[in-house]
This record gives structure tokens, sequence and C-alpha cells, in this order.
């Protein structure tokens, strides 16, 4: 891997520390919107008069959301810059938030965060195309990894932040408090952030969206990557949808002490990320993917037979951490392989990246509240399944061997 000159280095130091705190920030809009409300899932069920399944549900509509958000959002901020998609996906996240809120049953809750997800998409897209936009390399890896460290806070935060808030005022207020950070989303948007692709450079392949896609997908690295991201998030999102019935109606924690354990387990996605970040420099990304798909299969195999030989809390909790810690080691590296190639439609393979993982994600979460949520078992199984096939995508898709150096 080589560092050549990028429009990023021409920014001083505060410069660029600004870019970090705004870009993270944008990106973990997407996470504060899914991980906000997950100690509120009880009180929705008891609320609303539903099941546990029904809840989950509403967790599948916003990750569907964000992954359509993202498809549309993506191949937009390549043709008119980054900033006026992400003013108007936010925007619509706003009113969605604000809709949630006042929301009665179910299915209206449901549909308002699928259109929560949709505009959370802007921020994620935006942020991976600028830092792309402006660099490349080891460069790219260093910002990706700094973001990551902001971003890596409001998973640890945001469950926190929402058990406390539930102390205050019942759930709706969950969804006004996500109204207000999309507003300092937009004010932000329009007041600091600077667009990053010139207008000469905005379309300027003559490619439509359609061929954009067409590239990307003749890509069979890009491919596997998107199939071993899909896998690696579904796996981790199978643990956001579970743990709150899991831990509160099983190991009968409180709101409050599930947002503080939520808030350390997320400590291990942040390790991950920060420790693989630096690896890069000398390991290749596709063989610490190769580690990390192996190592998260063997503690996700872990939880199910501890769980069975009635090893109770610590039993799942110790192998989970180090699950999340694996998932942190991944994050990195899919991203650094899949954009390497691709800066030409830095925005529509950040929306493919992201939207394949939201989507996959949505669609095996559910998986586990119709198994059941009475033990750790049919978590840790789904865990296993999911990194089973991100491990099959990395060897019979990817294929590490035959995988370039990133320049």
């Amino acid at each position: 891997m080589h560092t050549h000159s990028n429009p990023g280095d021409s920014l001083t130091r505060r410069r660029k520390l600004l870019y970090i705190l705004m870009l993270g920030a944008l990106t973990a809009l997407g996470p504060f919107t899914v991980d906000l409300y997950l100690p509120a899932f009880p009180a929705l069920e008891a609320s609303l008069g539903v099941t546990e399944a029904a809840v989950q549900l509403t967790l599948t509509g916003t990750t569907v959301g964000f992954a359509l958000g993202q498809l549309v959002v993506g191949p937009l901020s390549d043709k008119f810059g980054r900033r006026l998609p992400l003013i108007l996906a936010t925007g619509v996240h706003i009113g969605a938030s604000l809709g949630a809120a006042l929301s009665t049953d179910i299915g209206t809750l449901g549909l308002f965060r699928v259109l929560m997800g949709i505009g959370a998409a802007g921020g994620g897209v935006v942020a991976m195309a600028m830092v792309r936009d402006l660099f490349s390399g080891y460069a790219m890896v260093r910002m990706f990894s700094r973001m990551a460290l902001v971003n890596g806070l409001a998973p640890i935060l945001a469950p926190v932040i929402g058990s406390q808030l539930l102390l205050l005022m019942p759930w709706p207020g969950i969804f006004f408090f996500l109204a207000g950070y999309g507003s300092c989303v937009i004010i932000a948007a329009v007041f600091v952030v600077r667009e990053t692709l010139p207008r000469e450079l905005r379309g300027t392949t003559g490619l439509t969206v359609r061929q954009r896609y067409g590239v990307l997908f003749a890509d069979r690295i890009f491919v596997g990557l998107l199939l071993l991201g899909g896998m690696n998030f579904g796996g981790l999102f199978t643990y956001l949808s579970a743990s709150p019935f899991l831990f509160q109606d099983v190991y009968g924690f409180s709101p409050q002490q599930y947002g503080l354990l939520f808030g350390i387990n997320s400590l291990g996605i942040v390790a991950g990320v920060q420790t693989s970040s630096r690896l890069i420099k000398r390991v290749p990304p596709q063989w610490i993917l190769a580690c990390s798909t192996a190592w998260m299969f063997l503690m996700a195999v872990l939880i199910v037979v501890f769980d069975q030989l009635g090893f109770g809390l610590w039993g799942v909790m110790v192998p989970l951490w180090f699950y999340i810690l694996g998932a942190g080691f991944t994050f990195p590296c899919v991203q650094v392989l899949a954009l390497a190639k691709h800066g030409a439609q830095a925005g529509t393979a950040a929306s493919l990246l992201g939207a394949a993982t939201f989507l996959m994600a949505g669609i095996i979460s559910p998986v586990v509240g119709w198994l059941g949520l009475g033990s750790a078992t049919p978590m840790g199984a789904v865990q296993a399944g999911c990194i089973l096939l991100a491990a099959a995508s990395l060897w019979l898709v990817v294929r590490p061997r035959t995988v370039p150096s990133i320049h």
C-alpha cells in the first residue's frame, strides 16, 4: 500500500480534526437511530400490547429503510455533490422521528421507523464518500479509523442515553431526542460541512446510475465483500435485536443496567476497529478478515456451548464481548478493500456497501425472535450461522490470494 498525494493533504491539522469530528457525528446518526431506543423494547411491548417479535420488526424496518436510503443517497451524491443529498435525507429523518414519537400503534411506528432509516442513511454514505474524495491509501485508513473512534462512541452512548431518557419520560421522548439530533446535523451540513466533490467532477464518468452499479457488481472482490459485510452485520444485529429481551427479561437487568452493559460491549467494536486499522499497515486486510471471521465463529459457538452447559450470565457475556471485538476488526478491512478501486463512484460504492449490510442484517436479525428468547442459545446459533456464511464469502468469492495490494 502506497500513499499518494491527496486533496486532503492540504488541510491544516485543525481542519482535519474538524472533519474527523463532523464526519464521525454524521455517521453516528445511523447508530443513534438504531440503538437509542433498544432499552425501550420491553416498554414498547407493554405500551402497544404487542409481541417481542413485533417490536423487533420495527428494528428490521429501520435497517431496511437505512439500506434503501443509501441506494438513493449514494448515486445522488456522485451526481449532485455531497451536501444537498445529506440535507434532504436528514430532513426526512427529522419528520419521521416526530411521526414515530406520536405513533399510537405498532404499524404506524414501524412505518415511521422505515422512514427514519431512509433519512439516517445520508450521513453514513456522505461521510464515507467525503473521506474517499479527500484521501487514499494509508491516509484513507487513518481517517476511517479516527472517524470510527468518534463514531464508535455512538453505540456506547446511545443505549445509556436512551435508558436515562426513560427515567425522565415515556418512550416517545427518545424519538423527540432523535429529531433534535437530526436538526443539529442539518445545521452543521448547511454552515460547517464544505463540498468535497468539485462541480467539474460530478458525473464526469458519463455513467448512468445503472452503469455505476454495473461496474461495481462486475467486481468479484467487491461483491464478495458485500456478502461478507452483510453477514458480519447480520451477526451484530442479531445481538442488537435479541439483547434487550435476553438481558432484561431473562437475566433481570434494568434498562439502565442494560444500557451500561451495551456500552461496555461497544468498547469491543472501538478496540477492534482501532487495532485493525493499525494492523493494516503490516498485514493485508484480507488476511485480517480471515482471522477475524474464524475468531467470531469460535466465540459464537462458545456462547451456545456455555449456555447449554449452564454457565449463566458470564458464560454469555465473556464470549459475546470477544465476538463483538472481532466484528470491530472486520469493519475497516471491508471498507478499505471495497472503496480502494472505486474512487470514481465512491458515493455509489459506499451506498451499496451500506445498503447490502443493513438489508441482510435486517432480514436476519428477526430470526432469533422467531426462534425464541428464553436463553442465549438462539442468538449464538444465528451469529455462528452468519459468520460461517461470511467466511465462505471470503474464501470462495473474494479469494484472499487474488486481492491486489491497496494503493
